[in-house]
């Protein structure tokens, strides 16, 4: 059993069987499962459980995956795993801009489907924790101030909610304040698996801190991009 065995995960697609095939393996790693067959029952279930995961289809009736996923990130940063039988990288990217911290395309290897809902919920629940023992709880950099003990960011004093996935990135970046990271290093660190291809869904997740973060994103304060070889937050000011 792994560490996340009593986790709560909702699977939502409209196809029964997939539901219930997703649901069997899962259970099998000890997860807890919640099933809905739409977007609006999905967001029901949200409402009413205590929800860790969501694997979640795009095309859906009532309303799609996409849609819901936007209103899902109004309220809640737990990370959401796409499954679509798109595997365009565009599809990818458009998933990724709409919120999803993962994507998986169908049909999916079972394995791999275990191992990123066990990678996503280590992220989302551990926060990097384990390796930040020892550093102190907070990082201030300029106006950003990380403060680990409640994985919060603050830009000039303001709370602002990052995804369990932007939270990690930040975070590496900021505790290495000034080095550059490419984005395979960056996928890595945060996904705990090996890169390949993966600079648009790296790119995709920094263009979204950096919405967050930068009073003017097409002209960031804080988050570079060093082109050709990666990214780094400036360093400023130091570790409180």
């Amino acid at each position: 059993m792994n560490s996340f065995e009593n986790a709560s995960i909702l699977v939502v697609d409209d196809d029964h069987y997939i539901v219930n095939a997703i649901a069997k393996l899962l259970e099998k790693e000890g997860y807890r499962i919640f099933k809905a067959y739409n977007g609006i029952e999905a967001i029901e279930s949200l409402m009413q459980n205590n929800i860790q995961l969501i694997l979640i289809d795009v095309m859906m009736p009532k309303l799609d995956g996409l849609s819901a996923m936007m209103k899902i990130r109004t309220t809640k940063n737990i990370p959401i795993i796409v499954l679509s039988a798109k595997s365009e990288e565009s599809d990818k990217i458009l998933g990724l801009s709409m919120g999803a911290d993962d994507y998986v395309t169908k049909p999916y290897n079972p394995m791999e489907l275990v191992a990123r809902v066990k990678s996503n919920l280590r992220r989302y629940l551990s926060l990097g924790s384990a390796d930040s023992t020892g550093l102190g709880s907070n990082i201030k950099i300029g106006g950003l101030t990380l403060n680990r003990d409640a994985k919060q960011l603050y830009v000039d004093g303001e709370p602002v909610k990052l995804t369990a996935t932007e939270y990690k990135i930040t975070e590496m970046l900021m505790e290495n304040a000034g080095r550059v990271f490419s984005a395979e290093e960056i996928y890595s660190h945060v996904w705990n698996e090996d890169s390949y291809s993966v600079e648009n869904t790296v790119m995709v997740h920094i263009r979204h801190i950096r919405e967050k973060i930068e009073i003017n994103p097409s002209d960031p304060r804080y988050l570079k991009v060093v082109w050709g070889i990666g990214y780094k937050i400036e360093k400023a000011g130091g570790k409180l």
